[in-house]
């Protein structure tokens, strides 16, 4: 078989700050920008890798969705537990480096993990974990 990961979604509840983070902090090309019903959704992916995407969605825009479950995935992201995605760099520091000058929330600095990985965290606008990992 051939499969690949096409499009991974995270939640965003500002587009512009979600854009500003992954486009112009992350420097993700913007594939897509979609409005809809008052809601935004927009699919960025790294440069030179047209076939990997993120779409940056509204949170609990599925009409099947209970206002409880909206209220709890509200909160959800509010706590930052709700989504998350790990990254690869071949340069951990000077990512790092750029994201912190951002003013993006950093949950950790750059350290060499007991399993083996070097990584750093973040949090994007809407709260979501992003972790980067230290490419060989």
């Amino acid at each position: 078989m051939d499969i690949t990961i096409h499009s991974s979604f995270l939640p965003q509840d500002d587009p512009d700050a979600a854009l500003a983070f992954y486009r112009d902090t992350l420097g993700f090309e913007v594939r897509n920008d979609v409005g809809y019903n008052g809601l935004r959704w927009l699919t960025v992916g790294p440069v030179g890798q047209p076939a990997t995407s993120i779409v940056l969605h509204p949170p609990a825009a599925d009409p099947g969705i209970t206002e409880d479950e909206r209220r709890v995935i509200t909160e959800m992201m509010a706590k930052g537990n709700y989504g998350h995605i790990i990254l690869a760099t071949t340069d951990l520091e000077t990512v790092f480096d750029k994201v912190q000058a951002s003013g993006a929330e950093v949950v950790q600095e750059p350290t060499d993990q007991p399993y083996g990985v070097r990584d750093c965290a973040f949090r994007d606008p809407a709260g979501n974990l992003i972790r980067i990992n230290q490419l060989d």
